[in-house]
């Protein structure tokens, strides 16, 4: 099994968050690798990484960043391949982070997601990958079908609960 999404973060400190996008790709057989690296630390194996990533057939990769958050451009700065940033809450509730992923200069795009919201950055690689994927395609359809349910079952749950002036 080759990994179609690589998951990419500054210290395993940060796996909490991550593993949310873990969880929905392994929920969804969507083959995945997850690393740490650090654009400040290592920053030659980010370089190497970055470089190597579509020749190892990588599709999209997920980076997290917090504090200075230059994880992701980083990496999209040296690989054509699409790179999405999670920004990890840290000082300034996430903020700085998001910040410092979203202001990226011309020609290095990083698509971003809310702060810890790597659930979504994992659907998002999903429905990059499902352009030319069929199967993914199916797996991220199927599995957006079902947010309705949930939904179904609230609204449910709430006509049970009684109020005075509560109308429905």
């Amino acid at each position: 099994m080759k990994p179609l999404v690589s998951i990419i973060m500054g210290s395993t400190s940060d796996l909490p968050v991550m593993e949310k996008a873990c969880k929905w790709l392994d929920d969804n057989h969507i083959a995945f690798e997850v690393n740490a690296l650090s654009a400040h630390r290592t920053p030659d194996a980010v370089e190497a990484f970055a470089k190597g990533a579509r020749e190892r057939g990588i599709k999209v990769i997920i980076a997290a960043a917090g504090m200075a958050a230059a994880l992701p451009g980083v990496i999209a700065a040296s690989t054509p391949l699409p790179v999405i940033g999670v920004p990890i809450k840290g000082m300034l509730d996430g903020l700085d982070a998001m910040l410092s992923i979203i202001q990226m200069p011309p020609g290095i795009p990083v698509a971003t997601v809310g702060v810890n919201a790597a659930q979504n950055a994992a659907i998002l690689a999903a429905e990059i990958i499902a352009l030319t994927d069929e199967e993914v395609a199916r797996k991220v359809a199927e599995w957006k079908s079902g947010l309705g349910v949930k939904i179904e079952k609230a609204n449910q749950e709430l006509a049970q609960v009684k109020y005075t002036y509560k109308c429905n």
